[in-house]
């Protein structure tokens, strides 16, 4: 018999591979100082683009106010246990009316974690005879939910109405011939990684034609899309389409958290049946007051909304005029895509961190194929013109630097000695 510790010595996976000489820079970096558009790194100032603080409201001083005071009210502890058990309040019980409210929808429920919230719900929902149809690039804390999932499930292209059609061809033949089982079809309000939208109003249109229900993980349309910032759906004028809205608080909120708004009666069996909340700690006391006050600010303050859009456009215009290619994005998430190899990536962060003093996330193979790389900026209503202009330029640079082959090295620096 293997020690099974041995097979994880021999093989730590496509990214802790490159553990040993990227740690604490290029992976685990650590940013210090108050969350904004400027923060250290290694004792450097840095332009960051890498934060989802979409909204500003992580150091928003009546954000910042609520937190402290709700802290130094009833301390991270209350209250104790699971939500089931002894862990519930009129707050916690609040902010999910509000948040349903807000949806448009009969009820919500809160969750501690986003990622695990939308595991265990997709778990509790859908049975061995039922189908999944999702979109294929769908965020890492669904395909982990599909993990869970003891029956059949679809994938269609991304975007691709016309496969998600065939797909739910597939899975509607499925259901009839074990005469059993629903359809669950499971797709991103926004792609984190590209910034599209999904095709929210499209793919609900499809019902027209299939019996299923529609979940939608909206992450990084919470907040930032929508006349009233209600995401998504409201965005493409479909709101009402969609069956399960999901969203965390960890992107426009700049809290900790998550929700899940649909039908009272859907709701009331998750709230029942989730593992991932039953038998778990319910969100302290500070997290659910001070996600009252973000969510109050993100209904009353349309002007934070605003000015993350300005920016947004001004960059991605400013990246455009440039001959960068941002892809489709329909967001505020900003991808710039790239041509060349893992060492030249590192290398050119290298660049844009020591000399620009720009900080942003990259995305190499085994992510993407490889020759290909991805920068992603974050805006926010935080970064200011000067931010932009500094950063455009240094795009301009860098790539200059890339295309003219300044970058080719033969390794990855050894970054965790220079710490």
């Amino acid at each position: 018999m293997a020690d099974i510790f041995e097979k994880l010595i021999k093989n730590y996976g496509p990214l802790g591979q490159h553990r040993e000489r990227a740690h604490g820079y290029f992976a685990f970096p650590k940013l210090e100082g108050d969350i904004g558009s400027r923060m250290k790194f290694r004792g450097k100032e840095m332009i960051v683009w890498s934060l989802n603080n979409y909204l500003g409201l992580a150091n928003h001083p009546e954000v910042r106010k609520t937190d402290a005071d709700a802290s130094k009210e009833f301390g991270l502890a209350l209250p104790m246990g699971a939500r089931m058990m002894s862990g519930n309040s009129n707050y916690h019980e609040q902010l999910e009316r509000e948040l349903a409210a807000f949806e448009e929808k009969e009820d919500a429920i809160l969750m501690n974690f986003g990622y695990q919230g939308i595991m265990s719900a997709i778990d509790a929902i859908c049975g061995r005879h039922d189908v999944i149809v999702y979109d294929a690039e769908s965020h890492a804390c669904i395909i982990d939910g599909l993990r869970l999932h003891p029956g059949h499930r679809y994938v269609f292209k991304h975007n691709d109405v016309e496969d998600c059609a065939k797909q739910l061809e597939r899975a509607t033949a499925l259901i009839e011939k074990q005469k059993s089982g629903g359809i669950l079809v499971i797709t991103e309000g926004v792609f984190g990684m590209a910034g599209d939208q999904g095709k929210l109003k499209e793919i609900a249109a499809l019902k027209d034609k299939y019996e299923f229900r529609l979940m939608v993980d909206d992450a990084h349309g919470f907040g930032t899309l929508g006349e009233r910032g209600a995401g998504a759906g409201e965005a493409q004028g479909c709101q009402d389409a969609i069956d399960l809205y999901f969203s965390t608080f960890a992107k426009s909120m700049a809290s900790i958290g998550a929700f899940m708004a649909g039908p009272k009666a859907i709701i009331d069996f998750i709230r029942y049946n989730i593992r991932s909340q039953i038998f778990a700690k319910s969100l302290p006391m500070p997290l659910v007051l001070g996600n009252l006050k973000r969510l109050e600010l993100l209904k009353t303050k349309p002007e934070l909304k605003n000015k993350l859009w300005s920016n947004a456009l001004k960059l991605q215009k400013g990246l455009k005029e440039r001959g960068f290619d941002i892809g489709k994005t329909d967001s505020v998430v900003t991808p710039v895509y790239m041509k060349g190899g893992v060492e030249e990536a590192t290398a050119m962060v290298m660049d844009l961190r020591e000399n620009y003093k720009i900080f942003c996330s990259i995305v190499v193979y085994p992510v993407i194929p490889k020759g290909h790389i991805i920068y992603r900026l974050i805006p926010t209503s935080v970064h200011t013109d000067e931010d932009i202009a500094l950063t455009l330029e240094a795009f301009s640079e860098t790539k200059a630097k890339l295309d003219a082959g300044a970058y080719k090295v033969e390794a990855i620096p050894d970054m965790a000695e220079a710490r």
